[in-house]
């Protein structure tokens, strides 16, 4: 079975850093390779998120589905653009150099093809530094930290919990699909498509069942131990920030300033190489 989101444990200087320390500088990550098409900046970004990779110990065969399905959606992504917007990189950058012609108004350009380059660059910037913070970050320490920053205890568990349940209703999902392969429903690869999206239809009644089922028992639970009646409460895995994680958050902070001024110096949010 393949785990889609789970905290994977290693010894790393990135598991060091503080659940808080994660988030923040995921934020500011992601709001740098958004605010901005500047290439040699998303250039550096996937550079340093492989660096995060290795310091992390992090193994390929931990994220390679989700790895696989980004590159799926990135490859549509791109193909829709250019089917829907064949010239939007000509619109954007103010020339057209024309490599050929595919037919009607679908003409692959210079300025097209820099423009997808700079999608491809942002789901590179982005999506191994989400999974990172996934794989990275221990729920129970993160609902912690969440809760030292400010955040309302009840909502920061809330966090955690939801975490935790990931990966139980990817192995329940699992077990039950397993169960019903063994009554006969076909649900292998050999079947179409279609056939096998109808077959996983009769696992989705069970698993909202137990789903419900353990979510009342979760909550009557936490109601009898009084959950939310104090205004505070303690943590177990709670952990105060350390020069690390200031340092961490310094560097995100400098790329996030860094998009900025790129920002400005450009004129725009784009570079455009071909003025």
């Amino acid at each position: 079975m393949r785990n889609l989101f789970n905290y994977v444990e290693r010894n790393s200087l990135i598991h060091d850093l503080t659940g808080a320390t994660k988030l923040i500088c995921l934020l500011l990550w992601s709001f740098a390779a958004m605010c901005t098409y500047d290439t040699r900046f998303l250039v550096l970004l996937p550079i340093l998120s492989l660096g995060l990779f290795l310091l992390s110990n992090i193994q390929l065969k931990d994220v390679s589905f989700m790895l696989g399905f980004t590159a799926v959606f990135m490859v549509l992504n791109n193909v829709l653009v250019f089917v829907f917007a064949p010239l939007h990189g000509v619109s954007l950058y103010g020339t057209s150099h024309i490599l050929f012609a595919l037919g009607g108004r679908y003409v692959v350009t210079q300025e097209q093809l820099f423009y997808h380059l700079n999608l491809v660059l942002k789901y590179l910037s982005t999506i191994p530094i989400v999974l990172l913070f996934v794989c990275t970050t221990n729920p129970s320490e993160f609902a912690a930290s969440l809760n030292r920053i400010g955040v309302k205890y009840t909502i920061a568990y809330s966090v955690a919990l939801a975490l935790r349940y990931i990966p139980d209703i990817q192995r329940e999902y699992h077990e039950i699909s397993q169960a019903q392969q063994a009554r006969g429903i076909e649900m292998s690869r050999k079947q179409s498509l279609f056939k096998r999206l109808k077959s996983a239809g009769t696992i989705l009644i069970p698993l909202i069942m137990s789903s419900m089922d353990r979510i009342e028992t979760i909550s009557n639970a936490m109601e009898l131990r009084g959950f939310g009646k104090n205004k505070k409460r303690t943590w177990y895995m709670g952990r105060p920030f350390r020069l690390l994680d200031f340092l961490a958050i310094a560097i995100c902070v400098g790329l996030l300033v860094t998009a900025l001024v790129l920002n400005y110096l450009n004129g725009s949010r784009f570079w455009n190489p071909f003025a």
